[in-house]
């Protein structure tokens, strides 16, 4: 699953939506946009460290004079050596730092229900958000039949297709 910039803040407003009509959350109707501002800073907090550890990664195989097709077992390497969790550990990172801030946050007044509650209800909503990434990669699949998979043209078409794709939906 990936953060998409342009769907966080729709991530976020769901969330404090959720939270509150559900009471799980009470949000003070002049400081929700800035309760929503928090879990926008927590996700975009997330893909800047991200792309830290891409740059990094790129980096590390530049000077290793490797190619592109060990791009992810370099980024492993480069986020396991800084502390940084991908995939769904990222996901879970990213709902226990908003879950830690929904506690300390000025901008919202109590927290009724407890983690286990909240993270389900949150994870369901960046799941919706975020199959995007898998919807994408289907199409970009079906359109690529034409070539063999794990063949270098198609790798490369695989990512043209798939940023094409990406950006035709205004994800990039």
């Amino acid at each position: 699953m990936k953060f998409y910039p342009k769907v966080i803040t729709a991530i976020a407003r769901e969330i404090i939506q959720t939270l509150t009509s559900d009471k799980d959350i009470e949000v003070d109707t002049i400081r929700i946009a800035d309760a929503e501002m928090d879990m926008v800073a927590i996700m975009r907090e997330y893909v800047a460290m991200e792309e830290r550890v891409n740059a990094a990664t790129r980096e590390a195989m530049k000077r290793r004079g490797y190619d592109y097709s060990r791009f992810q077992q370099v980024k492993r390497e480069m986020a396991d050596v800084r502390g940084f969790k991908m995939g769904d550990d990222g996901v879970d990172y990213v709902i226990n730092q908003m879950l830690e801030f929904l506690l300390i946050s000025r901008n919202v007044e109590e927290v009724y229900s407890d983690d286990a509650k909240m993270r389900r209800k949150i994870h369901l909503i960046m799941k919706k958000h975020m199959a995007v990434d898998e919807e994408l990669d289907r199409e970009t699949r079906s359109r690529l039949k034409h070539l063999q998979e794990g063949t270098r043209d198609w790798d490369i078409e695989y990512q043209k297709t798939f940023d094409l794709l990406r950006r035709t939906r205004g994800l990039l």
